[in-house]
């Protein structure tokens, strides 16, 4: 039976709340999206026969899945780049799993295949988020297009990333770690990003469906998308 500290008790609230404001923001957000209509696109169906909007708009939106038909791991960055992206996106979704089940089910992370699978993404993104931070900084054509908010977002997942591995650590007792003001920490860390994110660059995942959707009708409609390449 979960039965925390008032202080942790404190920051399961606060957890929570940043999820209820992050949750109502991001609904205004979405209905603000909707309210306008979709542009059609006037050209006439280009080739019904190899595409249509409705296949162009489903391929478009799986695009991501498929690293063989992404333009970055065709180029020069090649596969090690896509799989940088996946590392660093699921230990994005083993972090906030880790901050909601420890306050419901704690018990389920000290099992030992999700504490090491989740300790393994952590650890994982915390790499990569240290190999973007050297990359926006060292190389002259990623310092010109990165913003503050770019190194302020990368620099506190990076310290997010570390803080939830150590916080996993603790939950089993790994690494001789016992204090649970890890968990209270992260759960404040969790709760800011929580609240920051609807407001900063990292929010374009919540536009990712209505983009490739959009795009893929697009080029779905002209006969382009997906891409033949018999």
């Amino acid at each position: 039976m979960h039965d925390p500290s008032p202080a942790l008790h404190s920051a399961e609230i606060v957890h929570w709340i940043a999820l209820a404001v992050m949750a109502v923001v991001y609904t205004l957000r979405i209905r603000w999206l909707l309210s306008f209509n979709l542009g059609k696109d006037k050209s006439a169906p280009g080739n019904p026969g190899q595409s249509t909007k409705e296949k162009g708009a489903l391929y478009s939106l799986f695009n991501v899945a498929m690293p063989w038909s992404m333009e970055s791991t065709r180029s020069t960055k090649g596969f090690a780049f896509y799989l940088s992206f996946v590392i660093f996106h699921l230990g994005v979704v083993a972090g906030i799993a880790l901050a909601f089940i420890s306050t419901i089910a704690p018990d389920f992370l000290r099992i030992p295949v999700v504490a090491w699978t989740t300790m393994a993404l952590l650890i994982g993104a915390l790499l990569v988020s240290v190999y973007r931070i050297g990359r926006r900084t060292l190389r002259p054509l990623m310092r010109l297009i990165s913003t503050p908010d770019d190194y302020f977002s990368l620099i506190m997942l990076t310290a997010w990333f570390a803080l939830g591995a150590c916080t996993q650590a603790y939950l089993v007792g790994m690494w001789g770690m016992t204090s649970e003001t890890l968990l209270i920490a992260y759960l404040y860390l969790t709760s800011f990003f929580l609240l920051y994110v609807p407001f900063s660059k990292i929010s374009h995942y919540l536009y990712y469906p209505f983009t490739r959707t959009y795009i893929g009708r697009a080029l779905g409609q002209r006969g382009s998308y997906p891409i033949s390449r018999g």
